[in-house]
């Protein structure tokens, strides 16, 4: 099982060769990022290195023996004891349980070390895969909605200690 670690900067190279590689992969079920994210990845890791250390987001990263990653699990929005979840499984690494035992990780996380009660997520409407994991790990519906312009679905998940 990879290794659930904070994103620091050491791990811009091996982040950048994870979004580059799954780029495609990514865009058949959640919006491209587009050429100006990679055109202006360092300004923006340290952009959101920065509202790291500030608490406005927790990023982690799965990160293999050798270094690679081959998922991120993220928590943004946060807002008093609440944050959105969103997660990326390299596809390589698609199928293994990698997403579903990095959520429950992350929610473990979310209670010890953020102090927050409550997560939200959202899933393309046909991506029954992250739906799937969401419902193993004890989100429930919310409601249907649209994220980038795409229908979606919203799940919430109260955290205990």
């Amino acid at each position: 099982m990879p290794d659930l670690q904070r994103l620091r900067l050491d791990h811009a190279a091996a982040l950048l060769a994870f979004e580059l590689e799954n780029r495609a992969y990514f865009a058949a079920t959640v919006s491209d990022r587009g050429d100006q994210y990679f055109r202006e990845f360092d300004a923006r890791l340290s952009s959101l290195l920065e509202d790291q250390t500030a608490g406005l987001l927790h990023q982690h990263v799965l990160v293999e023996d050798d270094g690679s990653i081959v998922g991120r699990i993220n928590l943004y929005d946060v807002a008093g004891a609440s944050a959105t979840l969103g997660y990326r499984i390299a596809q390589r690494a698609a199928g293994r349980g990698l997403a579903t035992a990095a959520v429950k990780q992350i929610c473990e996380i979310a209670v010890r070390d953020y102090g927050l009660t409550q997560l939200t997520a959202a899933t393309d409407l046909t991506n029954a895969a992250s739906q799937t994991v969401l419902a193993r790990t004890g989100f429930v519906l919310l409601n249907e909605t649209t994220v980038n312009g795409r229908p979606a679905i919203q799940f919430v998940r109260q955290l205990v200690a």
